[in-house]
């Protein structure tokens, strides 16, 4: 076990998680005299709105998650240390991370806390397995192994009754995701692969979005259901009111209001409904007395610290306060309050006592050329939302040659037929069930290879790194 590095004495901030609201509490402290310690599990921002695009084929992962060392780089006052947290001590004021076998605790004299959220399978955590989430890269690299891999199964297939499974599409949740996820699957289908096979017709591919409420992008009111009318016009079949009771392999069981329960044979399945805070939200709720809600977000006081802990600060989606939406907004708005209360702190002036939330509007596109946006009183739908769209997410990538890439990506998908990211490859599809089946075994060196495992060297006689 090692001791994460202080210096000079000056007070120490820990900053648990590299999303919007870790990156910007982090940038927000540039010029204040502390040192600063961003701890994360992954080496990279991840852009998380886009992750739909790099499913299917339209950004590559490097456009929305570039390194958190390159984008914090000129902080002379910022480390970034790789390691998950397993554990945060209130009492002792420290925060222990693990990666690849090393254990590093790290003190802190103000904390801010911005792990985010997981998928949540609201208790049937058995889906994961044939239906995955919409959080990571890995989860994106995945779906795009199996979206892009069903074309060519399909295209193999002799059986109408498989060729039909094979292309038929379900995502689960009616939300932004879902509904951004559903909307580039038809158009993959329908504008890019349409004359790239012999066999069968992509274009012929079903693209079902389902969701137990009542209406599609329910936070958009009226604008929800003209993006449904919109779906609809692009081939997408939107079942609502449909609750999912099983998914296996081959495809997915749902049950109808009347209570009806009926199956939809399909290769790939999509889940896109529902978060979990993470873990850590339990734990701190546990040392402080402060309620967690089901959902794992744990309840802050209204300048975003735990009760009797001024000195700890929790922002982004881990956190229950005024029914706050799970939006990068939120995170960002509260990652630089978090900073600017520290700041305050340490030079003596009072802090503001209460975070207000500025929404700046919520968005979501549809197709190409087509969206929904809500800004205030102002909604707006189809090609201004759109451009609206392309504006906004533009600003909050980080870095210009990203946002040139990106540019030059969407020209190719939008304005053409193409997608510049069609890779996919058997790894992505399935590392992630081989490496759960491997379960509690499977241990990680600290160089990185297998530990205590027992797996031969390989044929060349080496052994692992």
């Amino acid at each position: 076990m090692s001791t994460g590095q202080t210096t000079g004495g000056r007070p120490r901030v820990v900053i648990v998680g590299s999303g919007f609201g870790g990156l910007f509490a982090a940038q927000r402290l540039r010029k204040a005299p502390v040192d600063v310690t961003l701890v994360a599990k992954t080496t990279h921002h991840l852009f998380q709105p886009l992750l739909y695009q790099v499913a299917t084929g339209i950004l590559s992962q490097g456009e929305i998650a570039p390194a958190t060392r390159e984008i914090l780089r000129d902080q002379e006052n910022t480390r970034v240390v790789l390691g998950e947290v397993s554990d945060i001590d209130l009492a002792a004021r420290t925060v222990t991370s693990t990666v690849l076998g090393r254990t590093t605790v790290h003190p802190y004299d103000e904390l801010i806390v911005a792990a985010g959220a997981g998928q949540s399978y609201f208790g049937n955590d058995r889906f994961a397995e044939f239906a995955p989430g919409m959080k990571s890269i890995d989860d994106a690299l995945e779906l795009r192994g199996r979206i892009f891999g069903a074309f060519e199964l399909a295209e193999l297939a002799t059986d109408p009754a498989e060729i039909d499974r094979l292309l038929t599409f379900v995502v689960v949740g009616a939300g932004p995701t879902g509904v951004e996820m559903a909307g580039q699957i038809a158009e993959l289908a329908r504008r890019t692969l349409h004359r790239d096979f012999t066999t069968i017709d992509p274009s012929s591919a079903r693209v079902i979005l389902l969701d137990a409420a009542p209406q599609v992008l329910p936070p958009f009111g009226p604008l929800g259901q003209k993006a449904h009318k919109r779906l609809n016009e692009i081939g997408i079949e939107v079942q609502l009111g449909a609750m999912v009771t099983d998914v296996d392999a081959d495809g997915i069981v749902v049950k109808d209001g009347d209570g009806h329960q009926r199956r939809i044979p399909a290769a790939t399945k999509i889940w896109a409904a529902g978060v979990q805070a993470s873990p850590l939200g339990k734990q701190l709720g546990d040392q402080s007395g402060a309620a967690v809600d089901r959902a794992g977000r744990i309840s802050v006081q209204s300048d975003l610290t735990l009760p009797g802990h001024p000195e700890v600060h929790v922002v982004g989606d881990m956190i229950s306060l005024n029914r706050l939406p799970g939006v990068a907004q939120v995170a960002i708005q509260g990652g630089r309050f978090a900073a600017d209360a520290i700041m305050a702190r340490l030079a003596g002036r009072s802090t503001a006592p209460e975070f207000h939330y500025r929404d700046k509007g919520s968005m979501a596109t549809i197709s190409r050329f087509s969206a929904v946006a809500q800004i205030g009183k102002l909604r707006l739908s189809g090609f201004i939302a759109w451009m609206m769209w392309l504006v906004v997410h533009l600003a909050y990538i980080v870095g210009f040659r990203s946002r040139v890439t990106t540019v030059l990506h969407w020209m190719v998908s939008f304005l053409g037929r193409g997608r510049s990211e069609r890779v996919a490859t058997q790894q992505q599809v399935y590392g992630r069930l081989a490496l759960e089946k491997l379960g509690p075994d499977f241990e990680v060196s600290k160089t990185g290879g297998p530990g205590r495992l027992g797996l031969p060297a390989d044929v060349g006689g080496r052994k692992s790194a």
